[in-house]
Order: structure tokens, then sequence, then C-alpha cells
């Protein structure tokens, strides 16, 4: 049984570390496509190109944030994991791997289309920060969980919980 919970532990990993990789890679390809295009037009807004295309870098981050918090912070990935904490980093790592995915991916056309109106000559810098900051929030937010989770998680398979749950279930059945 243990086997079978370290081996999710591990899928979860390479899902939380890899696609939130892969996120990255594809959001900032977007914006870079976008800024070279918008380049011919203005090429005096480098700097803009280069801030907005650099935002969907920080999803791969995340990822690595995470895969912190469930091996060092709170280390449930190991030879002692039980079965509830190997569920929990996969189903961390699906989390922060999808969630991530898609931030990045959807982060990236907001400031590709940002790119390309400021190639155009718009002054729309500002607006597009503030723009591209709302799915930068629901990353923020896997590492939130995942710090939640990881917590909660690190407790499943001790003693003193496994006797605390049979006490409240003992005495949930006397009440009834």
């Amino acid at each position: 049984m243990a086997n079978s919970a370290i081996i999710m532990a591990y899928v979860g990993v390479a899902l939380m570390v890899g696609l939130a990789g892969i996120a990255s890679a594809i959001g900032t390809a977007i914006c870079g496509q976008a800024a070279v295009g918008a380049m011919k037009k203005n090429g005096g807004a480098f700097g803009s190109y280069m801030v907005l295309s650099a935002l969907p870098g920080s999803q791969g981050l995340y990822g690595f944030v995470c895969f912190f918090m469930v091996t060092n912070l709170y280390p449930l990935v190991g030879p002692a994991i039980t079965p509830a904490q190997g569920a929990a980093v996969l189903g961390i790592g699906l989390l922060v791997g999808m969630v991530n995915l898609l931030a990045a991916i959807y982060q990236g056309k907001v400031c590709a289309n940002g790119i390309a109106a400021i190639g155009n000559g718009h002054d729309v810098m500002g607006k597009t920060l503030i723009l591209a900051a709302f799915p930068e929030l629901y990353a923020i937010l896997t590492v939130a969980a995942t710090f939640l989770i990881a917590s909660v998680a690190t407790t499943w398979g001790a003693p003193e919980v496994a006797e605390a749950v049979a006490e409240v279930a003992t005495e949930a059945q006397t009440a009834m």
C-alpha cells in the first residue's frame, strides 16, 4: 500500500512542476511572438514588451514553490507516506498543474494583446498589467491551497489523529 502512495505522490509532484513549467513556456512564447510582431511597428517600446512577456513565467515558479512545500516544508513525500497523503499530493499536483497551465496561457493572451496595442501606439501598459493580474491571482491561490492542504495532510496517519477520530466516532455511535 505504501508503494502506491509514494507513486501517487511522485506523479503529483511531476504534474505540479511539469505542467506549471510547460505553462510558463507556453505563456511566455505567446507574448514573445506578439512582441516580435509589435517591434516591427514600434521598436522603441521593447522594455514594455519584455515586462509583459515575462509575466506568464511566474506560474512555473509557483509550481516549484509548491514542490518545495510538499517535499521540505511539509515533508509529505517520503518512505513513511500514507495512502491518504499520497492522494493529497496527487490532488495538489493536479490542482497546481492545471490551474497554472490555464492561468499562464490566458495571462499570455492578455499580455499579447497589450503588446499588440502598445505596438500600435496605444498607451495601455498599466491597464494591461492590471488585467494580467487577474489570471495571476488564481495561480497564487494554488500556492495558498497547497499550504493549507499540505499542512492538514501532515497529520493524516499520525497515531494521535487516528485515536482522536476513533474517539469521536465512538462518541457519535453512543449518542445515537
